[in-house]
């Protein structure tokens, strides 16, 4: 296994102890595969539909494309975990 591949199953799990849905684990599943190049790229002072335009993956009610999810995926909470692997990519 790649450090990369590892560093994305550490964040699929962090931090340790905290209950998880399937939407979760998706979730984080999804942010670990966006190419480093895309994440340079983001802003956190963007809007709501600036961070959905850069994801490309928002459907028309705002909810993010997520296959095996429970529940819907909005922006703030894509943004939410999204800053919290940017903070664990650079603190791993």
């Amino acid at each position: 296994m790649t450090e990369e591949n590892q560093s994305a199953l550490d964040f699929e799990n962090w931090p340790p102890g905290q209950d998880r849905d399937e939407t979760d684990i998706g979730l984080r599943a999804y942010i670990t595969r966006i190419p480093a190049e895309q994440l340079a790229r983001y802003d956190p002072s963007w809007t709501d539909k600036e961070v959905a335009e850069w994801d490309s993956n928002f459907k028309s009610d705002g909810a993010l494309m997520l296959v095996c999810c429970e529940r819907d995926v909005d922006v703030p909470e894509f943004r939410r975990v999204l800053e919290e692997y940017l903070e664990f990519r650079a603190s791993h």
